[in-house]
């Protein structure tokens, strides 16, 4: 049994964050072990409240994990709090297992998940500890303070964090495009593109995404192979039509299984 550890918030809905994770994982036939680094008040209509763990918490959960079972990979997710992304660098220093590091900024229902004062600490503490990351079109837009209207600016953004931070760089595409295209660049450019789905519960895809990269990796297979079938399962937990919730719904996690 290959084994995915992620480091994330906890959405109280199931959609996203540590939940989305675990079932991800268990679809894809790997074992999850979490770390949560937050505890949201959320729902399918935005997010009502936040409340960040103590660090040394965090810290602790990260030692009993990485101590008795190791992950084959990891996946960072929400981290909204400078010492919070301190104390993970800091513990994962010697893992030398793939991180797949999604910059969560802002919620699927706009609502803002990481501290203004948090943004320096994750580029210059989190990203180094990546070997991949999974930024979405208005982070990549954020990170890199370009302006990404098309897949041509997607690839050039793609570049840009990968001889910033050294790591491979997923740039999610659907935000503002007109086309589902998600744009690789590990020193060369893939491109992995789906139809456009007509369904608004999409709540959670970014976490799902990056945690069937992180198992897919953890299985064994190569980062673009595992970028291809994350998107496959994604397009197909979209796909399938889940409607829960007032808001923007989930997608449903244990599609491959229902099958």
């Amino acid at each position: 049994m290959k084994t995915m550890m992620t480091v994330a918030g906890s959405d109280s809905s199931g959609g996203a964050g540590i939940q989305a994770d675990i079932k991800t994982a268990t679809a894809l036939g790997v074992f999850a072990t979490s770390a949560i680094t937050s505890i949201t008040a959320q729902n399918t209509t935005g997010v009502e409240a936040i409340f960040d763990l103590d660090a040394e918490v965090v810290r602790e959960e990260l030692r009993s994990i990485l101590s008795d079972i190791p992950p084959d990979a990891v996946k960072i997710g929400m981290v909204s709090a400078p010492e919070i992304i301190k104390t993970i660098a800091e513990e994962l220093k010697g893992y030398e297992g793939p991180v797949v590091l999604d910059p969560v900024m802002v919620s699927t229902s706009g609502s803002p998940l990481l501290k203004e004062e948090a943004m320096d600490s994750l580029k210059s503490l989190l990203f180094p500890c990546a070997t991949l990351l999974t930024p979405n079109i208005p982070e990549a837009e954020l990170l890199t303070g370009m302006n990404i209207p098309s897949v041509e600016a997607q690839e050039e953004a793609a570049k840009a964090l990968y001889d910033a931070y050294g790591a491979s760089v997923l740039v999610k595409g659907g935000h503002g495009t007109g086309r589902a295209v998600d744009v690789f660049y590990d020193g060369k450019i893939h491109h992995y593109e789906k139809p456009m789905l007509d369904n608004p519960n999409t709540h959670g895809t970014g976490c799902t995404l990056s945690s069937a990269i992180a198992s897919f990796l953890a299985l064994g297979l190569g980062e673009a192979k595992a970028v291809e079938e994350a998107k496959n399962y994604v397009y197909d937990a979209i796909a399938d039509g889940l409607d829960l919730g007032r808001g923007r719904g989930p997608i449903n996690h244990m599609v491959r299984r229902n099958k």
